[in-house]
Order: C-alpha cells, then sequence, then structure tokens
C-alpha cells in the first residue's frame, strides 16, 4: 500500500437532485449526469445523493504537473468502484462511495467505450458515479446541490478531486501553452529524468525546462486510485463541465420500482418529440410521451435564461459597484484637493498674519522711540539700551517704564532742562566773573612779587654798579626774565 509518488486529479460534480428540493434543477440533472450515476433508487434511499463527474482529462496534463496516458487509464478507471469519498482527502472523514466508472468525451461529455479509448490519443474523460451520505453531513449534501443551480452563491464550487498512487513515471516535454501530450517528446531514460528531476512541479520545481519548454509527470507502471476527496481546487480541465446525452431520441427510464438497469444495459424508449415552451407542462403524463432532446431543449433554453439573467443581473451590480468606485475615488481626489488649497489659504493667512503683527509692533515701536526722543535729550547709547528694553513690552508695562524713565532721566527731559536753562546762565556769567577777578588778583600779586624781586635785585645790582638808574621798561624786563622763576613740571 505504500508508492514512492501521489498526485490528484478534479473537477466539478454533478449532483442528482432529487424533485423535493427543487423540480426544475432534477429535470436538469437527470439529463447532465443520468448516464453515469449508480444503480440507486434515490427515491426510496433519501439518505443518499448521487452524483457523477469528470475526474481526470485523459492524455492532457493537469495544474499539478501530471498526466496518464490511454494505457493507464484503460487499466485503472475500474478501480475507482468502491473507493471511499471523503473531505479535503481526509481518510477519517468519509461521506460517500464510488459506484460507478466509464469514459466520455472532452469538451462534449458523451459517454465513450473501453474499445473506443483504448488507443485514443486526443484528450477524453474518465468519468465516475457515486454517492453521498446525506445522514453523515446534511450541510455538504445541501451546498453540492446548490453546486448545481446557476442561480446560487455556491454554483460550481464543489469540485471531486480523486488521489492517484504510483512508483514509476516518465517525463513529458511541451512547447509553450500546449497541454496534449500527444504532441509532446517524451524522456524515457532514467539517467536523464534523475538529471532534470529537481525542475518538475510535483519535486518543487519550476516546472520549465528552459524558457520555452516546460516538463510535466506522465505517470506509469502500477497504479492504484485511492480515493476521491471534496475539495475547492480542482487541479484537471473539468471545471464547470457536465455530463451530457447524446444529441438523439432516447432517454434512460430512471424509475427504479419498474426497471433494473445498469450503465451497460439502458433500456431505451421511443419518445414523442414535442416543443415544451414553460415547466406547467411538464407533467407525468408529459414525460411518458417526451424525448430527451424536448425535456432537453426546454431545460437548456431554462438555463440559458437563468444565466443570462444572472450575468446581467451581476453585470449591473459591477457596473453599479464601479460606478460607486469611481464616485468614491473622484471624492476622494477632490477631497485631497480641497485639504491641499485649504492647507496653503491656511500657510498663507498664518504669514499675513505674522507680518501684519511684525509691522504694527514696528510702527509701535518706532511710534514709541519717538514719543522717547520727543521727550528726553537722548544720545546713541541711550537709543540702543532703551529700544532693546522697550522693544517686546505690552501697554501696561511700556507705562510703567515710562514712569521709571520719568525718574531715572529726569535730567535729560527736554522740559525739565528748559526749565532751568536762566538760572544756569546767571550762575555761569557770576562765576566767570568771579574766575576773571580770580586771576586778575593772581595776575596783580605776580606782578608785585615780581617788582618787589626786582627791586631788590636792583637795590643789589645798584649798590654794586657805577650806574644804577633804570627805566620802567628795564624794571619789568628784569622782573620778569627766567630767573625771577621757579619752573616745575
Amino acid at each position: 500500500m505504500k508508492f514512492e509518488f501521489s498526485t490528484t486529479f478534479s473537477s466539478s460534480i454533478r449532483p442528482l437532485v432529487s424533485e423535493e428540493k427543487d423540480k426544475y434543477l432534477s429535470l436538469a440533472s437527470l439529463i447532465d449526469v443520468g448516464n453515469f450515476i449508480p444503480n440507486v433508487n434515490a427515491e426510496s434511499n433519501m439518505d443518499l445523493l448521487p452524483i457523477a463527474f469528470n475526474a481526470c482529462v485523459v492524455n492532457r496534463v493537469n495544474k499539478n504537473g501530471d498526466v496518464v496516458d490511454s494505457a493507464i487509464a484503460s487499466e485503472m478507471y475500474k478501480n475507482f468502484i468502491n473507493k471511499p469519498i471523503n473531505i479535503e482527502h481526509n481518510r477519517a472523514n468519509i461521506v460517500g462511495v464510488i459506484l460507478s466508472a466509464g469514459f466520455s468525451e472532452f469538451g462534449t461529455d458523451a459517454p465513450l467505450t473501453e474499445e473506443q479509448v483504448k488507443d485514443k490519443k486526443e484528450p477524453y474523460n474518465i468519468t465516475l458515479g457515486g454517492v453521498v451520505w446525506k445522514i453523515v453531513n446534511k450541510d455538504l449534501a445541501n451546498t453540492i446541490e446548490e453546486s448545481n443551480d446557476p442561480t446560487s452563491n455556491n454554483y460550481m464550487k464543489v469540485s471531486a478531486s480523486w488521489e492517484l498512487g504510483y512508483n514509476d513515471f516518465e517525463v513529458a516535454v511541451l512547447e509553450g501553452s500546449e497541454k496534449n501530450i500527444e504532441n509532446a517528446t517524451i524522456i524515457s531514460d532514467k539517467e536523464e529524468i534523475e538529471k532534470i528531476k529537481g525542475k518538475l512541479t510535483g519535486f518543487g520545481g519550476s516546472g520549465r525546462l528552459n524558457e520555452n519548454q516546460l516538463i510535466y509527470r506522465k505517470i506509469k507502471g502500477r497504479v492504484l486510485p485511492l480515493g476521491v476527496g471534496l475539495t475547492a481546487s480542482p487541479a484537471a480541465d473539468v471545471i464547470g463541465v457536465s455530463v451530457r446525452k447524446q444529441e438523439s431520441e432516447q432517454i434512460v427510464e430512471q424509475k427504479a420500482e419498474e426497471i433494473s438497469q445498469t450503465l451497460e444495459s439502458n433500456v431505451i424508449i421511443e419518445r414523442k418529440n414535442m416543443k415544451i415552451s414553460e415547466l406547467s407542462q411538464i407533467t407525468d403524463e408529459l414525460l411518458k410521451e417526451a424525448t430527451a432532446s424536448s425535456i432537453r431543449d426546454f431545460i437548456g433554453e431554462q438555463l440559458k435564461d437563468a444565466s443570462e439573467k444572472f450575468a446581467a443581473e451581476q453585470k449591473a451590480k459591477e457596473d453599479a459597484i464601479k460606478d460607486a468606485e469611481e464616485k468614491f475615488a473622484s471624492l476622494s481626489s477632490d477631497s485631497e484637493n480641497l485639504k491641499k488649497e485649504l492647507e496653503s489659504l491656511k500657510q498663507s493667512l498664518e504669514a499675513l498674519q505674522q507680518e501684519k503683527s511684525s509691522k504694527e509692533k514696528q510702527e509701535v515701536f518706532s511710534s514709541r522711540m519717538a514719543a522717547l526722543d520727543e521727550e528726553y535729550d537722548l544720545d546713541t547709547e541711550d537709543r540702543e539700551v532703551i529700544a532693546n528694553d522697550i522693544r517686546d513690552l505690552d501697554e501696561t508695562s511700556f507705562s510703567a517704564y515710562q514712569k521709571k524713565m520719568g525718574v531715572l532721566m529726569k535730567e535729560k527731559n527736554k522740559a525739565y532742562k528748559a526749565s532751568k536753562t536762566p538760572k544756569e546762565d546767571t550762575k555761569q556769567v557770576a562765576s566767570s566773573e568771579v574766575k576773571e577777578t580770580v586771576a586778575s588778583t593772581e595776575n596783580a600779586t605776580v606782578v608785585d612779587d615780581a617788582i618787589n624781586n626786582g627791586t631788590q635785585q636792583a637795590d643789589q645790582i645798584t649798590a654794586g654798579m657805577v650806574n644804577p638808574s633804570k627805566t620802567v621798561k628795564q624794571k619789568y624786563q628784569s622782573a620778569f626774565n627766567d630767573e625771577g622763576f621757579v619752573i616745575t613740571k
């Protein structure tokens, strides 16, 4: 039971919906999966939900980087029967079982026999049928049924992913976006495979041999299906593919109470071809007489109408959302522009306010300095000191400063100095006169002393000289020569 490698292939599933659930969907599911559902009486076994799905596409690579060819498909497909259906490949959470297996055309889903696919090189489907046990997981069963309803939010959301165990593989090399292995170059040499093994997606590689060539594991040897997991991440190109009957005038009678049948032996009953225009026309009597194509055409038209209506509603919602998003983006842009403009205006206003404040402050300062200059006899140093003192004073503080100046600068107050000017002039005149008098007195004293000294010297000279007589001029000259003075520095 141990395999060296494993991989998964996935597809959307189609349930056989009961009339109690939805009569419209029950008719659609009868046509879509009727060829591949197992031989189960769903009416008497209400706890069973029959399902069918394309398990994988043979001869076409899946998104996991793996592929099976016709030889492997023919060998293994019957081994799906009786394998468990679980949730997300959790083998402890089994919710159903596979009961039938077959083949169908890729794209058209028309049934194919084993003989038809034995040597087929083109892609085709392995198609499986089984049952889900409603009693095990009722919510899951409801979701599966809703996945078949194009008007449901769960439409096509549930997929079946089957797990495969194997021990050997070859490498398929494909160019660009090619996926069909009939156009692939197959590498079988073990040594060559070992060299490029690490580039395969299944071994964590990029899946590329080079820029233009992609590589895939082509499964070979002993292969064993390990079961089916219900998942939301399909790997194969089978999303949304339903099983459809061939265009014919035949239908399988589905009443288990009357007829027992298998996929290998279908009971074919001739029906009348009639036009069905509305759901109310479908009655038990009509079902006995109508052809498969009549019912299929009606169901197809209804599905198309429902799909178109759903698509139109979705588009309207998307358009409304897009329009709302565009309006929101526009409003957001406008709001951002308004914010920028408001910020710019705010900055401009602040600049203007600062400029105005500075101008007003300068005007007040100039006015105060002019007033003080007018009141006091100020020099440059006075102005510098006063300017620093009053530059940032408010009115109250400036008034107090003026009072202080009135005391400290009293002597420089122009009015005060003006009131004192006459008295000061008189004093100055008197003082000048006194100074002149003192100077005259001092000069007279000096002259007298000089004369006296000169006289004494003259007397002395006269006593020693033949001619003692001198004129006044001579006397003054003698008195004021440098011999009569003591000069100090």
